[in-house]
C-alpha cells in the first residue's frame, strides 16, 4: 500500500468509553487542568499524529454526575496547547448555529498565526437538547435551517480570512507605513442570516484558511462537506458502510470541482488494546461493567431528540419499530441512522446495544492486540474505507500510551505511517494545499 495512513488523536474527558474515568488507568488530573491536555497533546506528538481534535457541547448533560463533564473550553485551550508542542496539528469545535462569524473568524485566525499554521476548525451545526436555552433561544432550531445558516456561515468567514492580501502588511519603518489600503477589502456581506461588513482587523491566516474539518454525515451534512471540508470526522461501525460512505463523498467533492484528494476522511476508533485477545475484551467488558444505565438511556434519548426508551425492557431484542425514523430527528440525523442500522442487522438487547454506544458513542470499537490493531488500520485504508482514523482510546492516557508505543511502530514497520514530521503545518501533514484568496487571486 503506497498511501501514508493519517491518525488524529480525539480527546474527550478521562477516555471516550463512558465509563473510562473510572478506570486505574485513567488520569486523575481535572479536565480543567491545562497540564492533563497538554500530557496528552505531547505524547500524541511524541507519536507523530497529524492532529489534536477536542470537541465541544453547549450544555451540561443530566447524567453529568456519572461522567467525567465540564472540560474545558476548546478554543482557549488550544492557544495553550500551542506553545508546548512544535508541529502536531490542533483541532477544535466550534458552532456555526451559536457563534457570530466575525468573532469566529478571528479566533481561529489568531489561532492559526498563534500556532504557526497548525490550526484546523471542526464545524458543527450543534444539535444537543439544551444548547438553545443556554443562547436565549426557547427551542432548538431545526436541521435544515441550520445547515442553511452554516453555508451562508462559511461564505462570511472565508470571506473575512481572503479580506487581507497576504503582502497587505509591509511594516514600512522608513516610510512610516505599516499596512498597504489597497491589499486589504471589506466583504460587505449582507445575507439571509448575517450582516458583517469586514475586513477582518488582523492578517490572513499563515495557512490561508485553517483547516476545515466536518463530522456530519447526514444528507445535509454529507452536501456541506462535500462543498467546503478538508477533513471529515466520521461514524461507522462496519467497514461495508465506511467503503460506502467513502465512495459516495469523494464522488461529492469532485462534482464540486474539487480533487478527491483535498478531502481526507478519518472514520472514529475507539480500540481496547491488551497483550492477547482474551485481556483486551477482558478490558472492554471492564469497562461495560462500570457503566450507568441511565447515562445511556439519556444519551440514546439525546440521539433522537428526546424519545423515551426508557419503557423499553433492558433484555429483550430490539427492531427499528422501537426507534423514530432517522430522518425524522432533528439532533444527530446520521448517528441516529447508525444506530438504527445497527438494530436491523443485529438485533441486540438494548442492554447490550447501551453497552456498544458507551464504547464510543456509535463508532467503530475494537477489542485486540497491537498487531490486530495496525492490521485493520492498514485494511481500512486498503480498502479505501478510510484515509487513517480520528482515535478514539476507550482509556486515557493508558490507552494512548500502548497506542504510541505498540501501534505506532508496527504501522511505521510495515512502511504505513511517517518515522518523521514532513511538514510544520496541518495542511502540509493532510496533503492539502492552501486556498487561494477569494479576493487577491494570485
Amino acid at each position: 500500500m503506497s498511501r501514508s495512513i493519517h491518525l488524529n488523536l480525539f480527546v474527550h474527558g478521562r477516555g471516550h468509553h463512558e465509563a473510562g474515568w473510572r478506570h486505574p488507568g485513567a488520569s486523575r488530573h481535572a479536565l480543567t487542568d491545562i497540564d492533563y491536555f497538554g500530557q496528552l497533546t505531547m505524547q500524541a506528538e511524541k507519536g507523530l499524529f497529524d492532529s489534536l481534535f477536542l470537541a465541544d457541547s453547549l450544555a451540561l448533560g443530566d447524567g453529568a454526575q456519572f461522567v467525567a463533564s465540564g472540560a474545558l473550553e476548546p478554543i482557549t485551550t488550544l492557544a495553550a496547547l500551542a506553545h508546548v508542542t512544535q508541529r502536531i496539528g490542533l483541532i477544535a469545535t466550534a458552532s456555526t448555529t451559536y457563534t457570530e462569524p466575525f468573532n469566529l473568524a478571528r479566533q481561529f485566525a489568531s489561532l492559526d498565526h498563534i500556532t504557526r499554521g497548525r490550526v484546523g476548525w471542526n464545524i458543527v451545526t450543534s444539535w444537543v437538547r439544551g444548547a438553545g436555552p443556554n443562547f436565549g433561544q426557547d427551542q432548538q432550531i431545526e436541521h435544515a435551517e441550520r445547515y442553511a445558516r452554516a453555508h451562508e456561515f462559511l461564505e462570511v468567514v472565508t470571506g473575512l480570512w481572503d479580506s487581507w492580501a497576504d503582502d497587505a502588511v509591509t511594516d514600512d519603518v522608513a516610510a512610516g507605513r505599516y499596512l498597504d489600503p489597497s491589499r486589504i477589502r471589506a466583504i460587505n456581506h449582507k445575507g439571509e442570516f448575517f450582516k458583517v461588513a469586514g475586513p477582518l482587523n488582523l492578517p490572513r491566516p499563515p495557512q490561508g484558511w485553517p483547516v476545515l474539518v466536518q463530522a456530519g454525515s447526514s444528507a445535509a451534512g454529507k452536501q456541506f462537506a462535500a462543498r467546503y471540508a478538508e477533513a471529515v470526522f466520521t461514524a461507522h461501525l462496519t467497514k461495508a458502510s465506511a467503503i460506502d460512505f467513502y465512495a459516495d463523498l469523494k464522488t461529492a467533492a469532485v462534482s464540486q470541482g474539487r480533487s478527491a484528494d483535498q478531502l481526507v476522511i478519518l472514520p472514529g476508533l475507539s480500540a481496547a488494546i491488551a497483550s492477547s485477545e482474551a485481556q483486551a475484551h477482558a478490558l472492554l467488558e471492564e469497562l461495560n461493567g462500570l457503566t450507568e444505565i441511565s447515562v445511556g438511556l439519556e444519551r440514546l434519548s439525546n440521539r433522537f431528540g428526546g424519545h423515551d426508551f426508557s419503557r423499553l425492557d433492558l433484555d429483550l431484542p430490539l427492531s427499528t419499530d422501537d426507534f423514530p425514523d432517522p430522518a425524522t430527528v432533528q439532533a444527530a440525523q446520521s448517528r441516529a441512522a447508525v444506530i438504527t442500522s445497527l438494530v436491523a442487522r443485529e438485533r441486540p438487547t438494548l442492554r447490550a446495544l447501551l453497552h456498544q454506544l458507551a464504547g464510543a458513542r456509535g463508532h467503530f470499537t475494537l477489542a485486540g492486540t497491537p498487531e490486530r490493531v495496525a492490521d485493520v488500520i492498514a485494511d481500512w485504508v486498503e480498502s479505501r474505507a478510510a484515509d487513517g482514523f480520528n482515535l478514539m482510546p476507550p482509556v486515557l492516557p493508558a490507552q494512548l500510551d500502548v497506542f504510541v508505543d505498540q501501534v505506532v511502530p508496527i504501522l511505521q514497520k510495515r512502511g504505513l505511517f511517517r518515522r518523521e514530521y514532513e511538514a510544520d503545518t496541518l495542511r502540509g501533514h493532510y496533503g492539502l494545499t492552501r486556498p487561494q484568496n477569494q479576493h487577491f487571486p494570485a
